[in-house]
């Protein structure tokens, strides 16, 4: 008797469940696009995206941005309908976000086309300068040192996008994509230009200077690599719901994090310090400054992300520049 009521008490609940009727419109026009009825108040706006894909197979899921109101924030994926402010109707704004691209292939994209225009001008093929010195090399060492300094910098990138960086599931646009391209992708053909030109000069200091910058170099790039491992170990070790910040392993290059939030962002802003001053060269100068406002930008935004979250976070920390930036 007692069981019987206890199914029948579950079948009663199972039917009162707030069912929600969901109405996509085209955040620009306002036309309706896809009417979703009787939804389940537990479904996630990705459930929701994966809906609206089979009316628009050209739309799939990574290429939705949708909202509650048009000017209002964008809905994440793992979003649960029935926490959000709607009610048994709701109408959400639809925005194409255009074709886009996985994480690891957008820095695969970015990272091999300097590798290979950089030697293209190492070996100076034909027509890059004058035909008398196409395919002869430079009699300055700093030239052969810089490409393979350049060359082993890729590489490390390459290797790190494939092995040790853990990516969401994130995307990026199609036109982002293109456009971090041909910014590294021109810079690396300007620097690659004027180094390996027949009409190069060496450094005004002369190996002493080539040393010194390439021994910082080196430094900066291991330490680079060592803050990319430590950051992969944290994901790995609290998976990824725990929230925790990073601080110093036994590693030495890690202690950079008693002072600085982003440290690899500082390594890497230091290698390309060195390059500059090991090359001498001013479009590499130009390069480092350029990237240098760019990571500043997300280490600080980072750092704000770091002490919004952690009410223990170190106030010694700076996000870029130990004690200064």
């Amino acid at each position: 008797m007692s069981r019987t009521t206890f199914f029948e008490r579950n079948i009663r609940r199972t039917r009162n469940i707030r069912r929600i009727t969901v109405e996509v419109l085209d955040g620009r026009t306002r036309q309706q696009l896809c009417f979703l009825d009787k939804v389940e108040p537990h479904v996630t706006i990705g459930d929701i995206k994966r809906l609206f894909h089979k009316s628009y197979q050209q739309l799939y899921p990574a290429r939705q941005d949708l909202k509650l109101d048009p000017k209002g924030k964008s809905l994440k994926d793992d979003d649960v309908l029935q926490n959000l402010p709607v009610g048994t109707t709701t109408t959400m704004y639809f925005r194409d976000l255009g074709p886009q691209i996985g994480w690891t292939m957008v820095f695969l994209a970015e990272y091999i086309g300097p590798l290979f225009i950089y030697l293209l001008f190492y070996f100076r093929v034909p027509y890059i300068y004058s035909q008398q010195d196409a395919f002869t090399s430079s009699s300055n060492s700093v030239v052969t040192l810089a490409c393979a300094c350049h060359t082993c910098h890729y590489i490390k990138r390459l290797i790190e996008t494939v092995f040790v960086h853990r990516f969401s599931h994130g995307t990026v646009p199609l036109r982002t994509t293109v456009r971090s391209c041909v910014y590294y992708w021109t810079f690396s053909a300007w620097l690659a230009f004027y180094i390996n030109h027949p009409l190069y000069t060496p450094p005004s200091y002369g190996d002493m200077q080539v040393n010194y910058a390439l021994a910082i170099f080196v430094l900066c790039e291991a330490g680079n690599f060592s803050i990319h491992v430590a950051l992969n170990n944290l994901k790995s070790e609290g998976g990824p719901k725990c929230r925790k910040f990073p601080r110093p392993t036994k590693n030495p290059f890690t202690w950079l994090f008693f002072l600085v939030s982003c440290p690899n962002y500082t390594y890497e802003v230091g290698a390309w310090a060195s390059f500059s001053v090991m090359t001498q060269c001013l479009p590499v100068a130009l390069f480092t400054f350029f990237g240098l406002i760019q990571m500043t930008i997300w280490a600080n935004g980072k750092h704000k992300a770091y002490t919004r979250e952690f009410k223990d976070y170190p106030h010694l920390r700076m996000p870029i520049i130990p004690l200064l930036l």
